[in-house]
């Protein structure tokens, strides 16, 4: 057995019996298999697991066993039949076929019960005796193909648990089982993976990698091994071309950052102490710590790019038990402790990888700024208001990018007043017409249409006790490097043409300043828009049609009126009032649309021009006991003056046209 000596089965048998709810655990969570006859699909029906998702509300359906032709939606009970559901069915039966395998087989070595060993050899003898007859199908945006499943991707990850699962019950297997398991399932399936993975960074390419160098070891075969490490677009090539300076993964979301990273260290785990390991290189200690910097008070990961909602949840403890047990660094420990109290159910990394916790461990959540320029992330922080900030400047990502350079995400009270909203199931339709797009994020969309690709610059950064300030473009002018990726187009480069867009952000105890400036040399339709959790309390002007297409067609009770000078607008959140002031020469317009899932809506104010140079100034106010009561901006030669008025006092923010110089404030008061 290549997952644990005999000296390690001892201890976690030990171990195990000082915690028999581990076995109980196992169990539950394989008692749809367990309890039910072997069944496996005996031709290549099966899809995509991302097609089970209602197209009404972005949320999973409910997988029954019983019931491979009917699948209900959980919010109102509506029933749906056919494809694409059916064959989504039928992946995540393999998928918890798959689970199966390697889960039973550690109960097996644990308990001796011939009850797991007999399953889990059933079913590998079973997937054997289809797979090579399995048609090779797909047609999975931006994935190749897949044979028991419809992509390459899902074919790797039922692969592994196959071929651990193989790994527990190899030595009571006859020869003519294990020859004909190794012959026409692993073996079929290694070639497969090798024939499919594609020539592009990808955490697809981490995890075919991470199958087949999990094959290699356990078929004690180097070749296996020498392609699934050294080769080109191997594991190795993906960390040493595939990471930001600061350690993020190249995709921009923090979910498919994790999920990479679980590829690579699947491998290590059978990989640790041979010569194909990749632990004592530089990459996994910084991949698994830059994560831990991006929390947010609420103790979320920013849903930033692809992320389906409830994957911004830190319960990565299969990463951070063998992290812990292998590097021992203090964060590490810290993050296992609020992911164990969060979640209490044994697992079988703490059983394995077991180094107790020291009693003191470091703060979890960050208490200071973050400005990482490489990956382009800048969060700003107040952790006694537990209050922050993200704006996103990361060039583009690929195809788990959204099209939102510059956009804004903000928390107040440990409340996401200004969410990013991640996005759904790829197979629900919400995923591409809705979520994904420019228009439905903190950001500025041209023609309702996508911002192709991009690199922004900071221009100047700066922080301090007294405030913080941020100053950054994107310039569609410019061509971005070639990634190596493939992508899809989504964009409209002629609508983006010459279109140039410039964001300064001003962090005050009490305040957040937002200036913003876009080139709009050809006169297109600019909507500079923000949507906010919570209700608008002091909506004004006729209900009109937002748009006729695009993103927010669907926006509801939309409301226009002109701005002029400044205006301020008041929500109601389920904790705490938000107040923001908005300054330009605009069309102001507010209505709902739907947030994540969709099953209520969030409140949305967009600024709408058509001018060649338009400007626009935010200020939220998080002063509750003493709000601002008036706002004053007043351009000149040089710049700019903000002046805050509450109560008595004014705020005089100098806001220079000259990048060089950071703004100067200073309290008066004189009326305005």
């Amino acid at each position: 057995m290549k997952q644990f000596t005999t000296q390690q089965l001892i201890l976690l048998r030990q171990r195990v019996n000082q915690q028999p709810a581990f076995i109980e655990q196992l169990i539950t969570d394989n008692s749809v298999v367990l309890g039910n006859p072997v069944q496996v699909p005996e031709t290549a029906v099966a899809t995509w697991n991302l097609y089970y998702y209602c197209p009404d509300h972005g949320v999973r359906l409910v997988w029954d066993k019983n019931a491979p032709t009917s699948h209900c939606c959980p919010i109102d009970g509506q029933r749906f039949s056919g494809e694409p559901y059916d064959g989504a069915w039928w992946r995540e039966l393999n998928g918890l076929n798959a689970k199966a395998c390697h889960q039973l087989g550690i109960l097996w070595r644990l308990t001796g019960e011939q009850i797991y060993l007999d399953k889990v050899r059933d079913l590998l003898l079973r997937y054997a005796e289809f797979y090579p007859g399995y048609a090779i199908h797909g047609g999975i945006p931006y994935n190749g193909p897949g044979k028991m499943n419809a992509q390459t991707l899902c074919e790797a990850n039922c692969l592994l648990d196959f071929t651990l699962g193989f790994d527990c019950i190899n030595e009571a297997l006859t020869n003519e089982q294990r020859e004909y398991i190794t012959t026409r399932l692993l073996r079929e399936g290694a070639q497969f993976l090798m024939a499919h993975r594609t020539a592009q960074l990808h955490n697809h390419e981490v995890k075919i990698g991470c199958t087949v160098g999990v094959l290699g070891l356990v078929l004690e075969e180097d070749e296996l091994l020498e392609f699934a490490v050294n080769q080109p677009y191997g594991l190795r090539y993906q960390l040493e071309h595939g990471l930001f300076d600061e350690g993020l993964w190249f995709e921009g979301s923090v979910h498919y950052h994790f999920y990479a990273l679980q590829g690579f260290l699947a491998f290590e785990k059978l990989a640790m102490g041979t010569r194909w390991s990749l632990l004592d290189e530089p990459y996994y200690k910084k991949m698994l710590s830059f994560p831990l910097t991006l929390l947010m008070p609420d103790g979320t990961f920013p849903r930033i790019n692809d992320c389906i909602y409830g994957q911004e949840k830190l319960d990565h403890s299969h990463l951070y038990e063998f992290a812990w047990f292998y590097y021992q660094e203090p964060q590490y420990a810290a993050a296992l402790k609020v992911i164990n109290q969060q979640h209490p159910h044994p697992n079988l990394d703490a059983l394995i990888y077991t180094r107790p916790l020291p009693e003191q461990v470091p703060e979890l959540i960050p208490g200071g700024h973050l400005h990482a320029p490489d990956c382009g992330l800048t969060i700003w922080r107040n952790p006694q208001k537990r209050r922050a900030l993200l704006v996103k400047h990361t060039p583009y990502g690929g195809e788990h990018d959204h099209y939102d350079r510059l956009n804004l995400v903000l928390f107040n009270g440990a409340e996401e007043i200004l969410p990013d909203l991640g996005t759904t199931g790829y197979g629900a339709p919400m995923h591409y017409a809705y979520y994904k797009n420019s228009a439905t994020h903190n950001t500025v969309t041209v023609n309702q249409t996508n911002q192709p690709p991009a690199i922004p610059v900071v221009r100047q950064y700066y922080e301090s006790e007294a405030f913080c300030w941020l100053d950054s473009e994107v310039d569609w002018r410019q061509t971005p490097p070639e990634l190596d990726s493939h992508t899809r187009v989504q964009w409209d480069v002629e609508a983006w043409r010459d279109v140039r867009f410039r964001r300064r952000l001003l962090w005050l105890d009490n305040a957040l300043i937002d200036i913003s400036n876009v080139q709009n040399p050809h006169r297109q339709q600019l909507d500079w828009t923000l949507h906010l959790k919570g209700k608008a309390l002091d909506v004004e002007g006729e209900r009109v049609t937002f748009c006729p297409n695009g993103p927010l067609a669907i926006m509801q009770d939309a409301h226009c009126v002109q701005l002029k000078n400044s205006q301020p607008r008041n929500f109601g959140s389920a904790h705490n009032g938000q107040a923001l002031w908005l300054h330009g020469q605009a069309e102001l317009w507010q209505g709902k649309a739907p947030d994540n899932p969709a099953v209520k809506d969030l409140s949305y104010v967009v600024l709408r021009s058509h001018e060649p140079s338009p400007e626009f100034v935010c200020v939220w106010d998080f002063d509750n006991s003493q709000p601002i009561t008036d706002m004053q901006v007043t351009p000149d030669n040089s710049g700019m003056r903000i002046a805050l008025k509450r109560g008595e006092n004014v705020l005089l923010i100098d806001i220079a046209s000259d990048e060089t110089k950071l703004p100067r404030l200073q309290h008066s008061h004189i009326p305005l």
